[in-house]
């Protein structure tokens, strides 16, 4: 049998903000642009889990991550 990986919101969340954090995606691109850095087989349990936090492919990036906390506030 084959297991897939469980990701929570959270999880998801932090990858994303080292992926933008890198300069390898920026806050203004679409939730869907983040496929082409994350494997396919991994793709499909998030976008499932995105999903079920009512985030939609289109949404940008900086919506997903709209929990960030400031150093310098």
């Amino acid at each position: 049998m084959i297991q897939t990986a469980q990701y929570s919101l959270t999880m998801i969340q932090d990858e994303v903000r080292q992926l933008v954090e890198r300069g390898v995606v920026n806050r203004q691109q679409p939730i869907y642009s983040l496929c082409k850095h994350i494997p396919a087989r991994e793709w499909v349990c998030i976008e499932c889990e995105l999903e079920k936090s009512d985030f939609l492919l289109r949404d940008r990036i900086g919506d997903l991550m709209s929990q960030e906390t400031w150093d310098n506030d």
